[in-house]
């Protein structure tokens, strides 16, 4: 068994590509072909989400999963469904209802970083947890 961790480092003041300046954003990433999410991403996640007062007062939901191109389209579709779900599945364990969170599932579509590469590769296979402010 192989175990790949991934650390990126996002500075303050630094926007990410299609990221806008007040959402809030948190990305899990994955192994090729897992939907596994490991207890330290897990953890981190739940840690992030109660540092964030009113949450479920204040944010729209979404979370966007991509994969990396290996093993097809067919394949890489249902990756991206079992990678949002698994990470739906620990905001429903937080007691966030279901029907806050919406899912876009990219699959192999629209990669953020290049697959050319191993590093844009692994980069790829996420799901970003996105937090956008409610306006009333």
């Amino acid at each position: 068994m192989r175990i790949v961790l991934i650390i990126v480092i996002i500075f303050p003041g630094i926007v990410v590509q299609g990221q806008h300046e007040d959402e809030l954003r948190k990305s899990i990433y994955f192994g090729g072909g897992s939907y596994d999410v490991d207890e330290f991403q897990a953890n981190d996640l739940l840690f992030w989400l109660d540092s964030i007062p009113n949450l479920l007062d204040k944010y729209e939901i979404h979370l966007i999963s991509h994969t990396d191109p290996i093993g097809g389209r067919q394949y890489n579709e249902w990756l991206s469904k079992m990678r949002s779900q698994a990470v739906m599945e620990l905001l429903i364990q937080k007691e966030i209802p279901e029907h806050k969170i919406s899912i876009k599932d990219w699959g192999l579509e629209n990669p953020v970083f290049r697959n050319d590469t191993r590093r844009g590769m692994s980069m790829n296979r996420r799901v970003d947890v996105i937090l956008y402010p409610l306006i009333f």
